[in-house]
């Protein structure tokens, strides 16, 4: 029973501290964006924001501070896991025991969710149910891709650890339910887009059931790292190369 209660407070306090906490944040912003007197889809969220415009070095600096300390719930997470018996590794598959799974299923599924992704992304804008996405809005730097690609793989370690590795863990150790455990990791990762619009949220919760289905039949978050991965550094690279070519990118 201790055990348990245990459990429940460490789920609670690691999601406060990371993406339970975007999760509220993200709602709040919908909120803000909904009693605006402007149309959903004619409002921005902005991803990779320059933090310091005019100032490349200083720039520079706060992104790279961002994104390493950003991943700190996420070494938060993996020593929690290596507080019970076994190695954290071995329950999120963090190893190179089977690279062709985890470089060559993460690419696979990658390429079945890309495009779909960014075709729901363009219906949910027509329809006024998410507002117009930038993903990167660092300006002319020459460090804008190195750090689009930084950011990418921060968002792939912190949401594929955190919200399938670590949270779906403990849940099952908690005795959820493979579909309860499957529901609350896509329900939270649809949340923590919120900020985005209503097409991100069903999006991204398709996205949290197919990867959460991975997990619970390979056991590993290695070819869902490298998906997410691939996706964002697409979405982040992309854009900063082919906004001002694509039109409908903007």
């Amino acid at each position: 029973m201790e055990t348990t209660v245990r459990r429940r407070h460490e789920v609670l306090l690691v999601l406060g501290l990371s993406l339970g906490q975007s999760a509220v944040y993200s709602v709040v912003s919908l909120i803000a964006k909904l009693t605006k007197d402007q149309e959903l889809s004619s409002q921005q969220a902005t991803l990779n924001p320059s933090q310091a415009p005019g100032r490349p070095w200083l720039d520079l600096s706060l992104q790279l501070l961002g994104i390493l300390f950003a991943l700190v719930p996420v070494g938060m997470a993996y020593h929690l896991l290596g507080r019970d018996p076994g190695r954290p590794r071995l329950v999120l598959g963090l190893d190179r025991r089977r690279p062709l799974l985890d470089l060559g299923g993460g690419a696979a599924l990658a390429a079945v969710i890309g495009l779909p992704g960014l075709g729901l992304y363009l219906l949910a804008r027509e329809l006024g149910l998410n507002a117009t996405v930038v993903p990167a809005a660092l300006g002319e730097v020459w460090w804008a891709v190195p750090v689009l690609i930084l950011a990418a793989l921060e968002n792939a370690l912190l949401e594929e650890i955190i919200v399938v590795g670590y949270l779906m863990t403990r849940l099952r150790q908690l005795a959820w339910s493979p579909v309860a455990v499957i529901a609350a990791s896509a329900l939270l990762r649809g949340s923590y887009h919120l900020y985005q619009g209503f097409g991100a949220f069903v999006g991204n919760a398709v996205m949290g059931v197919i990867f959460a289905l991975v997990f619970l039949r390979t056991r590993r978050v290695g070819p869902l790292i490298v998906a997410h991965t691939l996706l964002d550094v697409v979405a982040f690279v992309g854009y900063a190369i082919l906004r001002d070519v694509l039109p409908f990118l903007r």
